[in-house]
């Protein structure tokens, strides 16, 4: 962490300890349609630049860090630990709380560098670039069955569910056959309608399936997730429980390119200015893919808690030692102060320093693959369909129920 980013972070030490507290707000995180920005994110966010908050389950009340610069300072601040968070029961959107021992996404550095360095030549760009030809040969044949069977059809089950789970298990290693179970597992994981024991027993099954497979393949080597895993085993890197952990965690993330293309479908398909203007000027679409990124909304609430390990001053106000901390990465990538009209989707917006695959030591360490994945989506959407629209009515269609990751369960389609 730099000295600079320290420097913001303790701003206002003096002064800050005389700011009062601002009310502890309950926010239900309610099951929204649609693309609508959650109007409570939108009503904490107007409190100021930290609110408090208490979620639908745990125990008492968390912070909750909205502006962008402020999201990006906690983030890369060593002093904000994810690793405390295990053990404690902290207000949080799912009923369950079941981090597995070792996992990546609760570790600090070192632990944590280390444990991503023993994946990160499969996230290179020519770890990724390896996958691109395959990837599109999956994409083409979804895309070219759909069309074969003619309208209507489901852009979910068609292609934006089966292709992203294809990649991933590719990158993973993960035979086909073994595919539709860790879908089915994926699913359970992440849903908070599902209830804490279903929840649990299919970490447990992808746990002990990742278990079998890392053992069968100890000393193959190889350049996919599990072969890389096996082999740090192997060599004392990182304990077979490590192991397991980051591997779930990788193949529960490379399925959140289907929520996150799936409403990213739902614009196109509601917005056809959008979609016309992306057709006939091809050369908009990566800065588009990158202000969809910025603008969808690809979660429900927030994501994994921080626990402040010494008193940290931010945005004014003092966070003590011991405090629940979260960060809301859909708050910051509307902050008006970095991004000009942040509720308008402009296509050719640059910069754009949008924090959608998170940000410092915890950044998303699929980001290359899901933006391989969205970039190819995105140009059959546009391309393959001419004249795709919804077979609904918009208000008809169905939004995940209790999902952490937001998206449309289906998208029926005539073109």
């Amino acid at each position: 962490m730099t000295t600079q980013t320290h420097a913001r972070t303790r701003a206002c030490t003096s002064s800050s300890a005389a700011v009062p507290l601002p009310p502890v707000r309950f926010w239900p995180v309610r099951d929204l349609t649609g693309v609508e920005f959650d109007p409570d994110l939108a009503a904490l966010m107007r409190e100021g630049p930290l609110a408090r908050i208490r979620l639908p389950n745990g125990e008492g009340w968390a912070w909750l860090v909205t502006r962008h610069d402020d999201v990006r300072a906690v983030t890369n601040d060593p002093r904000f630990s994810r690793r405390a968070v295990v053990g404690s029961d902290v207000t949080r959107l799912a009923p369950h709380f079941i981090p597995v021992a070792g996992a990546v996404g609760f570790e600090d550095p070192p632990d944590h560098t280390r444990l991503r360095r023993a994946v990160a030549p499969a996230f290179t760009t020519r770890g990724v670039e390896r996958l691109r030809g395959g990837a599109q040969a999956v994409l083409d044949e979804l895309v070219e069955g759909v069309l074969r069977d003619g309208p209507p059809a489901d852009l979910v089950e068609g292609v934006l569910a089966p292709f992203p789970l294809a990649v991933v298990c590719e990158l993973m290693g993960v035979p086909a056959g073994d595919r539709p179970a860790m879908h089915e597992w994926t699913s359970l994981i992440l849903s908070s309608a599902e209830g804490a024991e279903r929840s649990e027993r299919a970490r447990n099954a992808m746990c002990d399936y990742f278990a079998g497979v890392l053992g069968e393949r100890r000393g193959t080597g190889g350049e996919d997730v599990i072969g890389l895993l096996a082999a740090a085993v192997a060599d004392g890197e990182v304990t077979e429980a490590e192991a397991v952990g980051l591997a779930l965690l990788i193949q529960i993330g490379g399925e959140a390119v289907t929520n996150n293309t799936g409403n990213m479908a739902y614009i196109l398909l509601t917005r056809p200015d959008l979609r016309d203007r992306l057709h006939e000027d091809p050369g908009l679409r990566t800065t588009a893919v990158d202000e969809l990124l910025r603008w969808i909304p690809h979660r429900n609430g927030v994501g994994l808690c921080r626990i402040a390990t010494e008193d940290v001053t931010v945005g004014g106000q003092v966070i003590r030692r011991g405090e629940a901390v979260y960060v809301s990465y859909l708050a910051a990538n509307r902050d008006p102060d970095v991004f000009a009209d942040p509720d308008g989707i402009v296509l050719d917006r640059s910069p754009n320093p949008h924090v959608a695959f998170g940000y410092g030591p915890h950044y998303c360490v699929g980001a290359l693959l899901a933006r391989l994945e969205t970039e190819l989506l995105f140009a059959a959407l546009v391309d393959r369909f001419p004249g795709m629209r919804l077979a609904v009515p918009a208000e008809e269609l169905r939004w995940r129920p209790g999902a952490l990751i937001r998206g449309p369960e289906g998208l029926p389609v005539v073109w």
